[in-house]
């Protein structure tokens, strides 16, 4: 059993950056691949950025490409998902997931039902 919790969603003008957590707790986090995604008000949950367990590159959505940077911590069982330039039609709840693949796994899982668990979501709002 993983439990997550995201943090770092804050309210702020458009052009300013954010950088959101997500810690995880339980064992064998390396197992995991970790996926952010995001739920703008009215709209469906949308995959944002993900890693993958073969060589730990990173596959980002088109909208984002450029402007988010995924990064992961092992040792402190964390991933960062540091959001540049931000817009007001980035205004959403991030969630951070998690899912357990086998060591050599090479896929980007971009879609939100291959994930085993969730974290509650951290609000992001952004003004013009």
């Amino acid at each position: 059993q993983v439990r997550l919790v995201e943090s770092g969603g804050e309210s702020v003008q458009a052009g300013h950056s954010l950088k959101l957590s997500c810690t995880a707790s339980g064992p064998a986090f390396e197992t995991y691949v970790m996926g952010w995604f995001r739920q703008a008000p009215g709209k469906e949950r949308e995959f944002v950025a993900v890693d993958r367990r073969s060589d730990g590159n990173v596959k980002y959505a088109d909208a984002m490409r450029g402007r988010c940077t995924f990064s992961r911590d092992n040792a402190k069982n964390m991933v960062f998902l540091q959001i540049f330039d931000l817009e007001p039609v980035d205004t959403a709840v991030y969630y951070c997931a998690a899912k357990s693949v086998y060591e050599g796994n090479f896929f980007y899982h971009t879609d939100e039902e291959d994930y085993d668990y969730w974290g509650q979501g951290t609000q992001v709002t952004v003004s013009s």
